[in-house]
């Protein structure tokens, strides 16, 4: 579990693995789904079709980078498209994001993340990373967007800091470092919205499954700031080409298989449980990881003819496919594929994944199917991981694969537990005395334990204002004096970090 903010009037405190119940239920993990705003175009598939008792949390993609700050990816879709019952005034809301809303009304177990990023929305990441300003400026604009459009925290797609991802990215060396400090002005934000509504605000990112990319950021720096990491542990292969692509290959293996041919470290690397255990090694508790799942195939084309068609070489990705070439969504390969059309289904046992493959047309697809999450479910419970995470809710829309998921982490009928609502024993940040207050202040707080601890003063916009105590301090009882300048009356927010646990207290100035 991330940190925990202390205010003078109440606890908040970040999700835990159990979470409230719904119609009796009681979920043993995260599940967590994508919702694309193109879902309501060709596809059909609108926030009212989403199975929301099944899930904890809906994941909206995406939003963008526009001028330094957040913006809407698909106005029309988001906030503008009109549904039974919405209303024409100028300032009424429409779209997906007002039928988020509806569904958060009728289900208060739910949760909605706004994503910013992904695929084609990443370019501009580095750039707003880059300094203190840029982030201050980036991290605002996103509090304020979650707060207007009444979703429950962020998640940050940046698909990659330093290599990789869309030709047009702007890529830094220090892009790892800077995701960091990101990461860290994000969270204040959201904390200082916390106070202001007494709500909790969760922040995550998706990062790579590929370890190769997962090298660039800072996993265990990060922790401090996130409540948990999405770990995108698909799209391992594809007909991409390329040393680790010369192949027909598994688009998201459980583990490692025998006979897969590519040179280290993709024959080893490039598969579930290499990039969780390598998350894990960074020092990532096990119940902050979420596990990637991909509710669609990837087909190869032209594959070298062979008995099965997995391991071959090929040419390119297949010309069919759901709604672009090479790419099949879940529902459409039961429909039209599996053991269908001269298709023939295959399980390997190493990999634990299914395939299948079509010696007329020269196709193989890789894809999941109801075995292989049980599969990765079982890999879920005994590593104790927090969740899985999934792309996307329109590629399952006849519920097969959500469906297995509810029933691997869902506890029929049983007791609740409210979360973790203990702060942990010996931490304190006390009100500050006096408050209000005019020249000075006295700031006490306790540690439980020797060690490295910060307090540092913010403004209502989330400016550095003074550092109180940046040192390493014994256990025990501490006080510091806080005398402003007087030009900087009003409310400000100060803030203890020590260790995983942060405190944040209200303090206003008077002159």
């Amino acid at each position: 579990m991330r940190y925990k903010i202390v205010t003078m009037l109440f606890l908040l405190t970040a999700t835990s693995a159990i979470l409230q119940p719904i119609h009796a239920q009681n979920f043993d993990r995260r599940i967590i789904g994508f919702y694309t705003s193109w879902s309501t175009g060709d596809r059909n598939f609108h926030v009212q079709n989403i199975p929301v008792d099944s899930v904890t949390h809906i994941y909206y993609a995406f939003a963008k980078i526009e001028d330094g700050e957040i913006a809407l990816g698909d106005e029309y879709a988001d906030i503008d498209r009109f549904y039974e019952g919405d209303s024409w005034n100028r300032d009424s809301l429409r779209g997906c994001f007002h039928q988020l809303q509806i569904l958060k009304a009728e289900r208060p177990h739910l949760k909605t993340i706004i994503v910013i990023g992904g695929d084609i929305h990443s370019i501009y990441f580095s750039d707003v990373a880059l300094t203190p300003e840029s982030r201050r400026v980036f991290s605002v604009s996103c509090s304020e967007f979650v707060e207007k459009y009444d979703f429950d925290g962020i998640d940050i797609d940046w698909e990659y800091p330093v290599e990789g991802g869309h030709e047009d990215n702007q890529q830094r060396e220090e892009d790892g470092e800077n995701l960091t400090l990101l990461a860290s002005a994000l969270r204040l934000q959201l904390d200082m919205l916390s106070l202001r509504t007494g709500r909790d605000y969760h922040l995550s990112i998706s990062a790579s499954g590929n370890v190769l990319y997962a090298e660039n950021i800072e996993v265990s720096h990060l922790m401090r700031y996130l409540d948990w990491i999405n770990v995108m542990t698909y799209d391992f292969h594809g007909p991409w080409g390329g040393v680790a692509d010369n192949v027909t290959n598994f688009n998201s293996p459980l583990y490692r298989a025998e006979d897969d041919p590519l040179d280290e470290p993709y024959h080893s690397s490039f598969n579930m449980q290499s990039a969780i255990f390598y998350y894990l090694d960074q020092g990532v508790p096990p119940d902050r990881l979420n596990v990637g799942f991909a509710f669609y195939g990837r087909g190869y084309g032209n594959v070298e003819e062979s008995e099965f068609g997995m391991f071959v070489p090929y040419d390119g990705p297949s010309e069919e496919g759901t709604w672009q070439e090479g790419i099949y969504e879940y529902w459409d390969l039961t429909f039209s594929y599996i053991d269908r059309r001269g298709y023939t289904s295959y399980w390997h046992e190493d990999a634990k994944v299914p395939w299948l493959y079509n010696p007329i047309s020269h196709v193989t697809i890789s894809y999941d199917n109801g075995r292989s999450l049980s599969e990765k479910a079982q890999f879920i419970k005994m590593q104790h991981l927090g969740g899985v995470v999934f792309w996307d809710f329109s590629a399952d829309k006849n519920r097969e694969l959500i469906s297995v998921l509810y029933d691997e982490f869902v506890i029929p009928n049983s007791s609740v537990s409210d979360g973790d609502a203990d702060f942990p024993h010996g931490f304190a940040l006390n009100v500050p005395v006096p408050n209000p207050f005019n020249s000075s202040t006295r700031i006490s707080y306790r540690l439980p334990y020797s060690g490295n601890v910060t307090i540092k003063i913010y403004d209502t916009s989330g400016s550095l204002i003074d550092v109180l105590v940046n040192e390493r301090r014994a256990a025990g009882d501490h006080d510091v004096i806080w005398e402003p300048d007087s030009k900087i009356s009003g409310l400000h927010f100060v803030r203890m970090e020590a260790g995983d646990v942060v405190i944040v207290q209200k303090v206003l100035q008077i002159n």
